[in-house]
């Protein structure tokens, strides 16, 4: 019983996080590792997401380019059925 109720009392003294921190640690392991420390400074949960979508997100026209470059990289790595494997690998 005394082992028990040490590891209790051991386990009660861990601080608990708040939420916005456990937010913020949330949204920073999402980060590319290579700009984790342009957003550290950020403490605010709420700037920080809205820096995160400013700098990831991109704008409409961003995202259809995007989504269009998708499109062509996918078009040009299928195959037609009537292709020969020689034939696909020299167009790509």
């Amino acid at each position: 019983m005394d082992q028990d109720f040490a590891h209790m009392v051991a386990a009660s003294k861990v601080p608990m996080l708040k939420p916005e921190v456990k937010a913020r640690s949330t949204l920073m392991m999402t980060i590319p590792t290579e700009h984790q420390l342009k957003f550290n400074s950020i403490k605010d949960v709420k700037k920080l997401l809205e820096a995160v979508e400013k700098r990831f997100g991109g704008n409409a026209a961003i995202r259809k380019t995007q989504r269009n470059l998708l499109k062509e990289q996918y078009e040009n790595f299928t195959a037609p059925r009537s292709d020969m494997l020689d034939q696909t690998f020299d167009r790509l």
